[in-house]
């Protein structure tokens, strides 16, 4: 009888299950050459004998390997090696252990991507976490969404709809959010001027792909949104930071660029700059627009929080404007529903939507087709709105609550300018006070801080009142104690 106690190793100390730790046994003996094609194995009895483990465990190696097609099972017969593994020389049955193999780096070239620092994946949760920005999922009307969703998931003709154009968004959603594009920011679109996406950052990288190869120019803001500069710079076009102001972009350094280089696009956040929360001014945004038609170059238009205004009547996006179909308008209803719903939608002329659809197919062939149509639903049915009006109000007086914290508690060591609109503050720190002192504390995490302009972003709409509170004082403790020394 072939020694298959040797050549089948079990650690009952390692997280692998004893089933699988057989089964990988058995499939390196046979890749090694050690147990040939057509041999016979044992049967799960014998073999739990001589391994001392329950018999179970011996079946489910087996069926393991057997679904693998390793071997072959015959009910009440035999177990043997499959005839089509190929003959092997015998090796070392030990050499490695497979089970390790992810435990290795991949040793083979790959691009490797720039690793942004102020943007930090949340491992820990800390005792204070300050987003960068986000809605509260508690005022979301995410309920009524689900209730829409559950109904067309039971209703025949709902799901057929659902499965049909997904790679583009459903039909129904691109009518309904053209209409109300049209009707909320001056967008004179169709149903064929629309791409939906799994949220914004999806429409910014099909966007640079398909307007930016290696050696074109793309001017985005400074500071900016560095997610979006990784997009640019993945397709080896070189990034160029335009200085951002109180008043946005700052459009006169960018026509003194477009006279000596060849610019192709233009990224930029029109309402509530990230991270800075400015808002373009008309004047510039009228500037702009002339340049795209002198030059010759697409604008990117990010406007992720169109919706949160809280001072003033928003201005209409630059898309609205008139241009040669120059501008791809992109936004999102991740910062209506939450995070963690990822819409978002590109609004362009017709063949370029065309050709994003046949480049989104080669990474991802469509989205949730009940999701998009009950979000249309709830556009249809004005739900959408009044929960806007609802949570513009929320919003704002969160803002205006924090205002009086700030003031109030951190006065003496920050500096900051009330937006009019949007989700956060930003607030910079005055010197000699770092940023650095709130971003080392073990007990704060904070998604966007910016040594350079020792500065940091506060997401305020995704907290209430006390949270708010909590933070602020939270803030002002580390700060006393930090320089009272």
């Amino acid at each position: 009888m072939f020694p298959f106690e040797h050549i089948i190793t079990i650690d009952k100390e390692k997280k692998l299950p004893v089933y699988r730790q057989i089964a990988i046994s058995i499939i390196n003996a046979i890749r090694n050459g050690n147990v040939k094609a057509g041999m016979t194995l044992p049967g799960t009895r014998e073999l739990a004998k001589t391994l001392g483990v329950h018999r179970k465990t011996v079946i489910a190696a087996y069926e393991e390997l057997n679904a693998q097609d390793w071997i072959l099972i015959i009910p009440r017969k035999q177990v043997r090696v499959s005839e089509r593994i190929p003959t092997l020389q015998p090796q070392k049955w030990n050499a490695q252990d497979s089970s390790l193999s992810y435990e290795n780096n991949f040793d083979l070239p790959i691009h490797l991507s720039k690793k942004d620092p102020s943007q930090q994946e949340l491992t820990v949760l800390p005792e204070i976490f300050i987003d960068d920005g986000h809605p509260d999922i508690r005022l979301s009307p995410i309920d009524e969404l689900l209730k829409i969703y559950r109904s067309y998931t039971s209703r025949s003709f709902s799901i057929k709809k659902a499965v049909v154009g997904t790679t583009q968004g459903t039909l129904k959603l691109r009518e309904e959010l053209s209409r109300y594009l049209s009707a909320t920011r001056g967008l004179n679109i169709s149903a064929d001027n629309l791409l939906i996406t799994h949220g914004a950052q999806m429409s910014i990288y099909l966007a640079a792909q398909l307007l930016l190869q290696d050696g074109d120019i793309i001017v985005s803001g400074k500071p900016g949104y560095p997610i979006a500069n990784s997009a640019f710079e993945k397709t080896k076009a070189s990034v160029i930071e335009v200085p951002v102001d109180e008043n946005g972009l700052d459009i006169n350094a960018l026509e003194k660029m477009c006279k000596k280089k060849k610019i192709t696009a233009v990224y930029l956040i029109p309402h509530h700059h990230y991270p800075t929360t400015v808002t373009l001014s008309v004047e510039r945004r009228m500037k702009l627009l002339e340049l795209s038609n002198q030059y010759s170059f697409a604008i990117i238009e990010d406007d992720y929080d169109y919706d949160y205004h809280y001072s003033s009547s928003p201005y209409l996006p630059l898309a609205s404007g008139a241009h040669k179909g120059n501008v791809i308008y992109i936004g999102s209803f991740s910062k209506i529903l939450g995070s963690s719903i990822r819409i978002g939608f590109m609004v362009a002329p017709k063949n370029f939507i065309q050709e994003a659809v046949v480049l989104r197919k080669a990474i991802d062939v469509g989205g949730d087709g009940y999701m998009q149509n009950a979000l249309a639903e709830l556009i249809k049915s004005g739900d959408l709105g009044r929960y806007l009006k609802k949570a513009k109000k929320s919003y704002h007086q969160r803002r205006d609550y924090l205002n009086i914290l700030l003031q109030h508690h951190l006065s003496p060591y920050i500096s900051f300018t009330l937006p009019d609109g949007g989700l956060s503050v930003w607030i910079q720190l005055k010197h000699p006070y770092s940023v650095n002192t709130l971003k080392t504390h073990l007990q704060l995490q904070i998604k966007r801080i910016d040594e350079e302009e020792n500065a940091f972003r506060l997401g305020f709409a995704s907290k209430n009142e006390k949270e708010l509170e909590e933070i602020v004082l939270f803030m002002k403790k580390i700060l006393t104690n930090r320089y009272s020394i």
